[in-house]
């Protein structure tokens, strides 16, 4: 038996450097008053019919859409927004201060093509704050997911930013891409034709070479904001200069989601031969409405941890290591479990991480077995020792050993 394509097994190794971008991510929260929300691994279909859109390439090709027992249409989440959005609506979180600032962590399923960084079961970290249209929030989410890569060493990646505008004027430049397009559109891949009709500013999304190269002289968006959609733009950008960030405006950023409003941004990992997305996200003032809620601002991002953990991987910029074994117990000679595993849980209720042998193996194996658990100390218990009651205590990082009394052994490893 194999996994299913797309799907992969987080091993115990490579547990341990998930947890650790996930503590940074949960630290850099909280450390921006951002509090944990966690929705349901899925959702009644018309959520994302109605929130991410009909002609999304999520919602048309993407979706793993099933019925239950009742005949209830549902989806394996594909995103985090809509979700936290309905949970925000549902909960009545509007009813308690604002803005609401939130975070989640976890897993997102999509019918993709698998690739590098790329799988149909993947893990995201994210932010969504509701109840305030400030320019100021748009560009504290923008600093905080910039904040996240730094925090994990990266340093070779770009920030792209553009706004996609708001109904009324997208409406005036919906026009004039249709115009500029309509000679053309027929040499555009399927895809773009189709969006042609349904929502021409996909278009500028397209990744196959010969619809950018048809479409790079396109009209920019930029040109078609209107003056509230403008001057939020300018403040983001103003907030964004004073706070020392670096951005580059990229008029052709529309982001694959039906929901965005006016701030729309990527993080654009640079590490390796190719430019790949590691995160992004934008304002959707018009998503909580959209699903059945009250009129609601909102912003928010999205990071895709496997992209994340890649990047980390090819630009080697942060030694990630979880948390190593403090003390392995060796067994000498025909000591029996009854005697060692009291010593084993008084450790373990001191607070170490404690292990043993439990395959009978010779006292160098048993090292080797500690070596390759990364312990920091080896307590050798053997006959003679338990008769003393004092142990031999090796410090695995140095090779010093010494004699330790068992009443004394927590109370010693708690001062190295």
């Amino acid at each position: 038996m194999q996994a299913p394509r797309g799907t992969n097994d987080i091993l115990p190794d490579e547990i341990k450097t998930w947890r650790q971008l996930e503590h940074k991510a949960v630290e850099i929260c909280h450390r921006f008053g951002y509090e944990e929300i966690r929705t349901p691994i899925f959702e009644h279909t018309e959520l994302f019919l109605r929130g991410v859109g009909d002609v999304t390439d999520i919602v048309s090709k993407e979706m793993y859409t099933f019925k239950d027992r009742s005949e209830r249409s549902l989806t394996l989440r594909p995103e985090g927004t809509a979700p936290v959005a309905r949970a925000y609506m549902e909960s009545n979180l509007k009813g308690i201060p604002q803005p609401v600032k939130l975070f989640y962590i976890g897993p997102m399923f999509r019918y993709d093509r698998p690739g590098a960084g790329r799988y149909r079961q993947f893990y995201q970290f994210g932010v969504e704050v509701f109840g305030t249209n400030a320019p100021a929030i748009d560009a504290e989410v923008i600093v905080l997911a910039l904040d996240f890569f730094r925090s994990l060493g990266l340093s070779d990646f770009a920030l792209h930013l553009n706004s996609v505008g708001c109904p009324d004027c997208r409406q005036e430049y919906r026009s004039a891409l249709q115009n500029e397009l309509k000679d053309i559109v027929s040499t555009l891949c399927s895809d773009c034709s189709e969006r042609f009709d349904k929502n021409p500013m996909r278009i500028l999304d397209c990744k196959i070479d010969k619809c950018k190269e048809a479409t790079k002289n396109l009209p920019s968006i930029l040109d078609y904001l209107c003056s509230d959609c403008s001057a939020h733009f300018e403040q983001v950008k103003l907030l964004l200069n004073k706070l020392g960030e670096e951005y580059v405006i990229n008029p052709r950023l529309v982001r694959g989601l039906d929901y965005y409003t006016k701030t729309a941004f990527e993080i654009i990992s640079t590490v390796g031969d190719t430019e790949q997305a590691i995160g992004g996200g934008g304002r959707y003032d018009n998503l909580v409405s959209t699903i059945g809620g009250p009129d609601t601002p909102g912003i928010g991002f999205a990071v895709g941890i496997e992209r994340v953990l890649l990047a980390i991987k090819e630009s080697d910029a942060y030694p990630i290591k979880g948390p190593t074994l403090d003390v392995f117990v060796a067994k000498a000679g025909n000591v029996p479990d009854y005697e060692v595993m009291p010593i084993i849980m008084d450790l373990r209720n001191a607070g170490f991480s404690v292990d043993m042998d439990y395959m009978g193996k010779s006292l160098k194996a048993q090292f080797k077995t500690a070596n390759k658990k990364d312990a920091r100390y080896v307590v050798v218990l053997g006959e003679e020792e338990m008769q003393s009651k004092e142990v031999t205590l090796r410090n695995m990082t140095t090779g010093s050993q010494e004699t330790v009394g068992l009443k004394q052994l927590a109370e010693r490893l708690e001062t190295t």
